[in-house]
């Protein structure tokens, strides 16, 4: 049987406009994963590698014009955005390569014997090397930067693992455009165009996770597909490291104090923060605990005319408007559910934003508002109000594990007087990063940085933002007793390479 086609989707009308290619089939995803795992070597000079990820950043923004017009059309998410976003996705690769080229990733740890020791100590020498093949799975609402050129591929080729990448089905023609400029890169540092390989369709997504080959996997998007994939992964007679970004609600809790002192602003900085990119970011705040009182009354009357005043906008697909809309309807149908400002359809093609209120005694226990826990993809988010700290502590005890979590405290406050800490350390149970005073739209792309956080938020501990992301495509290899000539040069006494490593216990730099 014939593969399907695939085809770029303007996402304002819904209508196809052009075939990109077909489906791969089982036999084609084999030949992309071959030809990555064939061009390993390639990738094994550190010197080769980091120049391959500064040539790509090169020739990715050399022709960005083409690029973002062909990402607006395939995801209406705007010209200025998505060039901000492929300024991101360039700095990444350059800084990875900075990685590469500084070699602390490969946490070389040397032990000369030592007999005294308890037990005696032998020759020892660790560093990590490159797992292998890594099955990327490209999201829908970061066309460059969780993409075919995003951070999944850039630390996975930093680390030395060709990639495959399962393209998008939200913008195929872009992924293929970003492909060829990876490909050309390569070719300039005589690496092999298969280092990058390419594939579409939802079965070549089941086949590339399933290949023997594939040594990691790295995905981003829904809890459904991302958790099939995952036991896929599992359920492997070899199985191997699946490192998915699944969902998060990311909750926001807005102390009474905080309230009291900046409501207003408060209830204005989160109307911006939910309606950003029209809600489809990975990180929008879905949950917020906003005190009874003035203070609550005065940050929801901010928020409903902010929200208000925010335009209709387009999702990057039909199937999620849908999703988005069906969404708004469970909840909204839900008893002791208020709708101050009703998201829904804001056009043929389009959504408007708005915001959900419950009383925070309708979440304490299990029951039908769960789904009020659950993201929303989209536009909106849910004002929890309650009474006291206690009722404010039992919602959050019920929450799943999440990318962020934000509190907003008042001067005081933050300035270390009241429960601040407390609350910081109940709000690092939930999630990866805790922001304090700020909103978690906007991830920095900065060695500090983590995005990730407890299931179903990640299905691991790595971040997949920011320097360390490196981590997850290497694994550690112990050498004992190995005579000089035959180690790898990274363990050598001499240190040909001049890398940073611990010796005897001393790190040196």
């Amino acid at each position: 049987m014939a593969a399907a086609p695939v085809w770029s989707v303007d996402p304002r009308t819904g209508k196809q406009r052009e075939q990109v290619a077909v489906e791969a089939t089982a036999q084609e995803v084999d030949e992309a994963v071959r030809a990555a795992h064939e061009a390993r070597g390639s990738l094994a000079d550190r010197t080769v590698r980091a120049a391959f990820l500064r040539t790509a950043a090169d020739r990715l923004q050399a022709a960005g014009e083409q690029l973002v017009e062909a990402a607006d059309a395939e995801t209406a998410l705007g010209p200025v955005r998505l060039t901000g976003e492929l300024a991101r996705t360039c700095y990444q690769l350059r800084a990875f390569a900075d990685i590469v080229d500084e070699g602390a990733f490969l946490d070389v740890v040397i032990n000369h014997p030592d007999d005294t020791a308890t037990p005696p100590i032998p020759d020892l020498r660790r560093y990590k090397v490159p797992l292998g093949v890594v099955a990327v799975y490209s999201a829908s609402n970061f066309p460059f930067a969780f993409s075919v050129a995003g951070g999944d591929t850039a630390s996975a080729l930093a680390a030395g693992c060709p990639v495959v990448v399962k393209a998008h089905p939200d913008h195929p023609a872009l992924s293929e455009l970003v492909a060829h400029v990876l490909r050309t890169a390569a070719a300039a540092h005589g690496v092999p165009a298969g280092v990058v390989g390419l594939v579409h369709g939802f079965e070549a997504g089941l086949e590339l996770i399933r290949h023997p080959l594939v040594a990691a996997a790295g995905f981003t998007g829904s809890v459904r597909g991302g958790r099939a994939l995952f036991d896929a992964a599992a359920a492997r007679p070899v199985p191997i490291p699946f490192h998915g970004e699944l969902g998060s609600l990311n909750p926001v809790l807005v102390t009474e104090a905080a309230a009291a002192e900046r409501g207003e602003a408060i209830g204005t900085g989160l109307a911006g923060s939910m309606t950003l990119g029209v809600g489809q970011f990975c990180v929008k705040p879905g949950l917020v605990l906003v005190p009874s009182g003035a203070g609550g009354d005065n940050l929801v009357k901010s928020l409903t005319e902010a929200v208000s005043n925010s335009e209709a906008g387009v999702l990057l697909d039909h199937r999620m408007r849908d999703n988005f809309l069906a969404g708004v309807a469970e909840r909204t149908g839900l008893p002791e559910v208020d709708s101050p400002v009703t998201p829904g359809a804001g056009g043929e093609h389009t959504v408007s934003a708005g915001f959900l209120t419950v009383a925070a005694s309708a979440l304490a226990e299990e029951g039908a508002h769960d789904v009020l826990l659950e993201e929303c993809f989209g536009p909106v988010t849910v004002v929890v109000r309650y009474d006291d700290e206690a009722e404010a502590t039992r919602v959050l005890s019920r929450l799943p594990g999440n990318l962020t979590a934000t509190v907003q405290l008042s001067e005081e406050e933050a300035a270390g007087q009241g429960r601040g800490a407390d609350i910081l350390a109940e709000l690092t149970l939930l999630a990866g990063r805790v922001l304090v005073n700020g909103w978690p739209t906007g991830v920095a792309v900065a060695p500090a940085q983590h995005h990730g956080g407890p299931y179903p938020a990640t299905t691991s501990t790595s971040t997949s933002v920011g320097g360390t992301a490196i981590e997850r495509w290497l694994r550690p290899v112990a050498y004992q007793g190995a005579p000089e000539a035959l180690l790898p040069p990274e363990l050598r006494d001499d240190n040909p390479l001049g890398l940073p490593r611990r010796i005897d216990g001393a790190l040196e730099i």
